[in-house]
């Protein structure tokens, strides 16, 4: 693990956020997020995984502390500014419109440069590269699909506005085992062939440990433990030993 500080994407420095201002479900949080990385964020329910990348993404505004992405503070932007400065969020629900085909959702995708009807056709077709089956399924209604594939047209649509860094949040809930090792290559694929960092919250401890980078242990809202995926092969002393 490079300790250079220009590999630093994301950093949450002293973060303190809740839904109400007196009462802080994430205290003094810090957690910095490098470059073509995955950094998890672990823990049990309830301890602000999701909190977190809801401030990242903007749905929730610290109390105090700074998100710095790239270096610029990034509390004060606007959520729909934030994804133009090449920020994403794949929440844990699914956000797809399942009443819609699948090319119909990735267009949706490209509002970012509506306009250049040109463009978005492009960016579709890389998807399809990356993807196969959704070219297949390509006229088929989305809430038809498996759902991993849907899962694949969430990330897909998600890719069309060209993200840096994807925030990641409980990417197989409800999802098969199978479909779930769908998924966590998808995202393997995504940091390894096309240089996305991305922050991911997931309760599939085991899974999250053997796709990432670098891993954040969280506890009542506060750091626990850190350090590289490869320090927390005991699993039993990192998640339940206090």
């Amino acid at each position: 693990m490079t300790e250079n500080d220009d590999d630093i994407v994301l950093e949450l420095r002293d973060l303190y956020v809740g839904y109400y201002k007196d009462l802080n479900i994430l205290q003094a949080l810090n957690i910095k997020a490098r470059k073509n990385q995955i950094t998890a964020i672990l823990g049990a329910n309830g301890v602000g995984k999701s909190t977190a990348l809801k401030a990242v993404f903007g749905f929730l505004r610290p109390n105090e502390g700074q998100v710095l992405l790239e270096g610029e503070d990034i509390i004060d932007v606007p959520t729909h500014h934030r994804i133009l400065k090449g920020l994403a969020y794949i929440p844990q629900q699914p956000g797809i419109f399942k009443d819609m085909s699948v090319e119909e959702n990735l267009e949706l995708g490209g509002w970012t440069f509506k306009r250049d009807k040109k463009q978005i056709a492009e960016k579709i077709e890389a998807n399809y590269e990356r993807f196969p089956v959704l070219k297949e399924k390509r006229k088929q209604i989305t809430g038809e699909l498996s759902g991993g594939q849907q899962r694949m047209v969430e990330i897909s649509r998600t890719l069309m506005a060209e993200p840096r860094m994807l925030l990641v949040d409980e990417p197989t809930a409800g999802l098969s085992k199978m479909l779930s090792e769908e998924v966590y290559e998808m995202l393997t694929m995504l940091t390894e062939q096309e240089g996305l960092t991305i922050l991911l919250v997931d309760q599939e401890i085991r899974h999250a440990l053997h796709i990432s980078d670098y891993v954040y242990v969280l506890e009542l809202g506060r750091n626990k433990f850190e350090g590289p995926a490869s320090d927390f092969d005991d699993l039993e002393k990192a998640f339940w030993v206090a």
